[in-house]
This record gives C-alpha cells, sequence and structure tokens, in this order.
C-alpha cells in the first residue's frame, strides 16, 4: 500500500527511476534495455491510475484520425533531413539510393519490435511520460526536461557501439535532444497520438545516417520548431496530450 501510495504521487518520477533501472540494469552484460520505457509505462499507468491508465495508453497508442498533414509530416521530415544531409556531404553521385521497398521494410519491423527504438520508447516517452508532465507544464517546460532526461538516459549507447566514443556521444547528445523536441511538437499538433510519433521514429530510424552534420540538421529543426511557434510553446498543451486526471500525472 505504501509502494502503491508513492506511484500516485510522483507517478512520473517513479517511472523515471525505474526505466533507468531496467535499461541500465542490464549494461554489465554488453547490452541496453531499449524497451524500458515501454515496460515501465505499463507498470506505473495501473498503479497510479489503475485500468483507466492502461485504457488511456492503450487508446494514445492507436489513435490514427489526427490532421492529416501530421502523417505527411511525421514521414516526410525524416526523409528531408537525410536526403538534405546528403545533399550537403555532396554524396549524391556516390552514394548508394536504398530501394523504397527496403526502407519501408525496416520502418515496418521497427514500427512493431518492443526491442527497437520505437516501440520500445514512444510509450514510455510521449505516451506516458509528457502528458504527465504537460498535466502542470508548458509544452516548452516539459520538452525540455524530457530531453535532458531522455539524453541521459541514452549515453551508455557511446560507449557499446565502439569508434570514436566523443563523436558518438556529441551526435548522441545533440540528436537525442533535438528530435525530442520534433516529437513532442508532432505528438500535441497530432492530439495526443503516441502511433503518429512511432511512425516518424521508425522512419527517422530507417534513414537514419551517424554523422554529425545529420544530427546537426535536426538540430536546425527543433530551433526552428521552439522559434516559429513559442507562442504555442509556451501555453498550456492541448487536453489529448496530458492526462484525463491531472493529480495523477505530474513529475511535481
Amino acid at each position: 500500500m505504501r509502494l502503491r501510495s508513492a506511484v500516485r504521487r510522483h507517478p512520473v518520477v517513479v517511472f523515471f527511476v525505474l526505466t533507468y533501472a531496467i535499461a541500465w540494469g542490464v549494461l554489465p552484460f554488453g547490452t541496453f534495455g531499449a524497451y524500458a520505457p515501454l515496460v515501465a509505462a505499463l507498470v506505473v499507468a495501473p498503479l497510479c491510475r489503475g485500468r483507466a491508465g492502461l485504457v488511456e495508453l492503450g487508446r494514445r497508442l492507436v489513435r490514427w484520425r489526427v490532421p492529416w498533414w501530421c502523417y505527411l509530416l511525421a514521414i516526410g521530415v525524416p526523409l528531408a533531413v537525410h536526403l538534405l544531409a546528403v545533399l550537403l556531404r555532396g554524396e549524391v553521385s556516390t552514394i548508394a539510393w536504398a530501394a523504397a521497398g527496403d526502407v519501408l521494410l525496416v520502418a515496418l519491423v521497427r514500427l512493431v519490435n518492443p526491442g527497437d527504438g520505437p516501440l520500445g520508447e514512444e510509450p514510455g516517452w510521449r505516451g506516458f511520460a509528457l502528458p504527465g508532465m504537460q498535466a502542470r507544464l508548458s509544452p516548452l517546460a516539459s520538452t525540455s526536461i524530457l530531453a535532458v532526461l531522455v539524453t541521459a538516459w541514452h549515453l551508455p549507447i557511446a560507449f557499446l557501439v565502439g569508434g570514436d566514443v566523443v563523436t558518438t556521444l556529441v551526435g548522441l547528445v545533440v540528436g537525442t535532444v533535438a528530435v525530442t523536441f520534433w516529437y513532442s511538437w508532432l505528438f500535441d499538433h497530432a492530439r495526443g497520438s503516441v502511433l503518429l510519433v512511432l511512425v516518424a521514429h521508425a522512419v527517422e530510424g530507417a534513414v537514419q545516417d551517424d554523422t554529425l552534420l545529420y544530427f546537426g540538421l535536426w538540430l536546425a529543426v527543433a530551433v526552428v520548431l521552439v522559434v516559429a511557434d513559442l507562442r504555442w510553446w509556451r501555453r498550456p498543451a492541448p487536453a489529448e496530450a496530458t492526462w484525463s486526471r491531472p493529480e495523477h500525472g505530474v513529475i511535481l
């Protein structure tokens, strides 16, 4: 009863603690628990909100009735960032272009694989944590906090992939912070749809390249989104992008 009471009082805090514990707990075995946010959300949501918590999380995962342009941006923005990086590097004549079918297949696999980034992370980051924080904080404040926590959570990956650790860390930090702002903007404008963010994340992962230029372009996208839509970032989040019972979904 005491544990459940603590979870009810600070559900988002408990979610992050559990997410870090699960993902980092397997590091001694040479792996990283990318599925941790999904597991943590499935554990904390019913503890703090009962069956209603799981139902609301599930509805976000299948919410497909959103403005048509959200689908266009979810797919088009990652592709545009990738193509622009290729053009700026001057690799148009030498790059081995992947067939559209191959990119689609990779994206679909990532979309349904709970051990991969999109399905393993988005139900937790955007499905549980962000709506909880936005119940009391503005989208800008919520996303800034989320960007720091999500980026720190990813840092051990730089030491697992090998290669130049410093370059990998810089790219990881810049890229993760940038796409966190992009995903938050898309999530809120898509009426709190985790499905749309899943699609965007899966497409981005299917075309991603690990260059600083690529991650720098994502940073530029984030800056444009904040500067061009600053008034929206400072307003209360849309009702669909917060928990239906704010008192059980805050980080404070």
